[in-house]
């Protein structure tokens, strides 16, 4: 299992995000949860991106629209870095 490391910019975007939103809040939740035990899960359809803020990291799916971008701890095993969270496009666009 992966420890989730998460950052301020994670953080408070997800707050800007979610809001008063208790169904995105749970599919967060859950998307986070596969992500600490298998960040290969298919649901997450993890792969590759070129971000804006990050460079080449990976993102994971939360819902058609709305990811969460991410990288491995280089220094640390078994540790999932939490970069961000936006969406696949609009004006919180996590890709370049």
């Amino acid at each position: 299992m992966f420890t989730l490391k998460i950052t301020v910019t994670f953080s408070v975007t997800r707050e800007k995000i979610v809001g008063s939103d208790e169904v995105l809040n749970k599919r967060i939740k859950t998307t986070l949860q596969k992500l600490a035990v298998n960040p290969s899960h298919p649901s997450l359809q993890s792969h590759k991106v070129n971000t804006q803020n990050y460079g080449i990291r990976w993102s994971s799916w939360v819902t058609g629209d709305i990811r969460i971008i991410w990288d491995y701890d280089s220094e640390q095993r078994l540790v999932i870095i939490l970069l961000d969270i936006g969406t696949h496009s609009g004006t919180r666009k996590v890709y370049k």
